[in-house]
């Protein structure tokens, strides 16, 4: 299975896959038991790590964290847990136009209940569309699909977790993000705090 420290990829290539990737390419198949490649994303039960143990753990590209696991509802970990946060963002098939799959945000805080501290750790969790057609075929009455469908009951419940800590983000350049000017403005800004301007 992936093992992120042996990624099998040519010199040069980074693992960066756009959200709909990640769940067309990657979690649409592994939930269908389909091959897929590169297999370089490992399985992980998410909720025993603090986010900062994923290293060594998930694969790593640049700041981020990635890994398959099962979906479920406990999010505690031994010094925290991961907190719902936003709403819901449908992921949409840029061929078909059709809902594929959905990311939901989480923010990790260390303790527990209303003492609990909020720290920069994000995961966007994703997860296939409710109703989703994982074998790309319609239902038929054969006992070959009442298989699949089986199948696909028992290994529906798979996510993609992308995990990354928010404050180092800002600082890291060869992630992909792109400041818009208006956002070079406000923290260039920062610059600034010492000048007094003329009334």
């Amino acid at each position: 299975m992936g093992d992120s420290n042996n990624v099998n990829l040519p010199p040069g290539f980074r693992f960066c896959p756009t959200d709909e990737e990640l769940v067309v390419h990657f979690l649409q198949r592994k939930a269908s038991l389909l091959p897929y490649h590169p297999d370089i994303i490992p399985d992980l039960d998410l909720y025993p790590y603090d986010p900062w143990d994923l290293d060594g753990k998930a694969l790593e590209e640049g700041k981020n964290w990635y890994y398959y696991s099962r979906r479920t509802q406990n999010r505690i970990t031994a010094n925290g847990y991961w907190k719902p946060w936003g709403c819901d963002e449908q992921i949409i098939n840029s061929n078909s136009s059709k809902r594929v799959g959905v990311k939901k945000y989480y923010i990790f805080h260390i303790g527990e209940g209303p003492e609990s501290v909020k720290t920069n750790w994000i995961m966007q969790e994703f997860r296939l569309s409710d109703g989703s057609n994982l074998s790309g075929s319609s239902a038929s009455s054969s006992g070959r699909s009442k298989r699949r469908s089986q199948s696909k009951i028992d290994f529906s419940k798979w996510v993609i977790c992308r995990v990354f800590d928010h404050s180092c983000d800002n600082d890291n350049e060869e992630d992909g993000t792109e400041l818009s000017c208006l956002d070079e403005v406000f923290l260039s800004l920062d610059d600034f705090d010492d000048i007094s301007f003329p009334n």
